[in-house]
């Protein structure tokens, strides 16, 4: 999800509520400790330079359990990032401590804005040397026309 995506969605919501894939709901006194730009400049495995940028939401659920985040709140802090940090229109990755912080993609269901687990990926698979995945195929599917069969003098 895109900030402009986000900032659209709570334009005409009426809370803020996030939700893991899971279903487990990050406790509603949640903050919103962090927005801002992470850039990342690396170089991959088979030797191709690449830069990557995200907006960043942190989310930190704390022991103010009075606190509830309204959408008006989330887009001023957004749009004050902006405006300070130059962001542009990026997708958004959010932190939210687990066993250790995570780092999540943000999706929407309707109701809940949704965080979606990342996965690690080799960018260079066609130059690193790992093999492509091999289709995989039940042999009880395969039709053969020349198959024996009993009683058909074959065997």
């Amino acid at each position: 999800m895109k900030l402009s995506e986000i900032k659209k969605l709570l334009s005409t919501a009426d809370t803020v509520s996030f939700e893991l894939q899971d279903g487990t709901m990050v406790p509603e006194n949640f903050h919103v400790t962090e927005v801002g730009v992470v850039t990342k400049h690396f170089i991959d495995c088979g030797g191709t330079v690449r830069n990557e940028k995200v907006a960043n939401f942190q989310l930190w659920d704390a022991n103010d359990f009075e606190h509830r985040l309204k959408p008006q709140k989330l887009l001023n802090i957004i749009g004050l990032s902006e405006k300070v940090l130059g962001i542009e229109d990026l997708e958004i990755e959010v932190e939210y401590q687990l066993k250790t912080i995570g780092k999540f993609d943000l999706d929407f269901n309707g109701k809940h804005f949704v965080l979606v687990s990342k996965k690690t990926a080799c960018l260079a698979s066609d130059a690193c040397g790992i093999p492509q995945e091999k289709m995989k195929v039940n042999l009880s599917e395969i039709q053969n026309q020349n198959s024996c069969k009993p009683g058909g003098g074959c065997c």
